[in-house]
């Protein structure tokens, strides 16, 4: 920085005749922009008594309490300490610098040389946001949004956020732009969320580099929000954030190249970056990785691979990894074959409401797979599966309603989830469908069902009764004879 640089030469008497107070003037310009090495340089400056009456700090000076507050915290000139970092800041503190004030604020906040107190950190903030203090702004908005050290109040944080993001400060405008997105603490004139506010505040903060900020506002242009929908633009957001850095954007244009969605379609540029926020521990990147090795996209087929990238994830709470981790250890790819070990995934996913994996624990009971067959807990899980639309457990559930397994028989019931499945064209549910139909099983053929005119009633009966035919003809042809 020029400023340190400037300081330098003073000090130094270089170029310009020497003079520790012009150094000092520069040094501290430069560190109150947090410049390191102009940090370390003006502490050495108090510590020696050049340019400063010797101990500034100790004689009141706030700015020089605020700038030794800082060197103790970062251990920069001094031995780190956090609790030497609260004593200077509370003394600039009281004296009205704002600067301290949300530094003390942050220490109470974080509980660092102080006992951690919100409601400190709350008085504090707000001391130093009431002085303009953006940074002081922001960190209140949040401890509002939070109910930390304040009852909550999304209206109280909108309005912090909103003071310091009219200064420019790039996380109060994220923040703004999220509580706009999710309708926290915005409602005017009776509209309670608004997403092309969400994406004002977020492109003010992308147009200043903010990794997360660009991550936002991609997937405001990948799903429409607040914008024309635009796969293109999503991407250009997505691509900025993803060279800085951001897991998530690496994540969304993985994806983005994996789908071919504003970039030409390909393979090896998605697994390249989901392997780059996998490595950074993304969950989401490390599931897509190891489908991506499962099925030999973009990288030679591995299941070793796949099963080594679905355990990360797994191990992170992700549920996706965690039915596909089991269905690993169910079929022996990459592992052992081991039914115990998919059950153990299973019903880790299950529990998170996979419908997946509470399909295929309902499976595992039903047929006595790792675990002691169980056809009541097999409906269970199938139920819940079925409860969140998942076709292959409506059509597995009504089987157990149809044959009486676990549940008390029941054609009606088994008509209403083959029924179910059946609308989703699940072929198996259909089928089974049709023989209801003409077995006259939980149905009547005159009867309107509930909810389905008889016209549609009667085309999806026929429906049905055409794969049954079908299933009948095939059965009738006489068998090839080899000769």
């Amino acid at each position: 920085m020029a400023q340190t640089k400037l300081g330098d030469m003073y000090e130094n008497g270089q170029g310009v005749e020497q003079d520790d107070a012009q150094a000092v003037q520069w040094y501290n310009k430069a560190a109150e922009q947090e410049d390191a090495t102009a940090q370390i340089n003006l502490g050495w400056m108090y510590e020696n008594g050049r340019g400063v009456e010797q101990d500034a700090a100790s004689l009141g000076d706030a700015t020089a309490q605020t700038n030794l507050g800082g060197m103790y915290e970062k251990g920069q000139g001094v031995e780190q300490d956090d609790t030497q970092a609260v004593h200077w800041y509370r003394k600039a503190a009281e004296q009205e610098n704002a600067t301290a004030q949300t530094k003390l604020g942050s220490m109470y906040e974080k509980g660092r040389g102080v006992e951690q107190d919100n409601k400190e950190a709350v008085h504090w903030y707000s001391k130093a946001a009431s002085l303009g203090d953006a940074t002081a702004q922001t960190k209140l908005g949040g401890m509002y949004a939070n109910g930390r050290g304040v009852e909550q109040d999304d209206t109280q944080a909108v309005q912090w956020y909103n003071k310091a993001a009219e200064q420019e400060d790039a996380t109060a405008q994220i923040n703004l732009g999220w509580m706009y997105e999710n309708g926290r603490g915005v409602e005017q004139d009776g509209v309670e969320q608004d997403d092309s506010q969400a994406v004002h505040w977020y492109n003010k903060a992308a147009e200043q580099n903010d990794a997360m900020a660009q991550t936002k506002l991609g997937g405001m242009y990948e799903n429409g929000r607040g914008v024309e929908q635009d796969d293109t633009q999503a991407v250009h957001w997505y691509n900025k954030a993803a060279s800085l850095g951001d897991a998530t954007a690496q994540t969304n244009l993985g994806g983005m190249y994996e789908k071919g969605q504003g970039v030409e379609q390909d393979d090896s540029q998605a697994v390249h970056w989901y392997s780059k926020a996998a490595e950074q521990g993304n969950a989401t990147a490390q599931t897509n990785l190891g489908d991506m090795y499962e099925n030999g996209r973009g990288v030679e087929q591995d299941d070793t691979q796949a099963v080594h990238w679905y355990n990360k994830a797994a191990s992170l709470g992700d549920a996706t990894a965690q039915t596909k981790l089991g269905s690993m250890y169910e079929n022996g790819r990459g592992v052992e074959q081991d039914d115990k070990k998919a059950v153990h995934w299973y019903s880790k996913a299950a529990s998170l409401g996979d419908a997946t994996a509470q399909t295929k624990l309902g499976d595992m009971y039903e047929n006595g797979q790792g675990v002691e067959q169980d056809d009541a807990q097999a409906v269970h899980w199938y139920r819940k599966a079925a409860e969140q639309g998942n076709a292959t457990a409506q059509t597995k559930l009504g089987s157990m309603y149809a044959n009486g397994r676990g549940v008390e028989q029941n054609d009606t019931q088994a008509v209403h989830w083959y029924s179910k499945a059946a609308e989703q064209d699940e072929a198996t549910a259909q089928t089974k469908l049709g023989g209801m139909y003409a077995n006259g099983r939980g149905v009547e053929r005159a009867r309107r069902q509930k909810g389905r005119p008889l016209v549609q009633q009667s085309r999806f009966a026929r429906r049905c009764d055409g794969a049954n035919q079908l299933r009948r003809d095939v059965r009738k042809r006489p068998r090839r004879r080899t000769r």
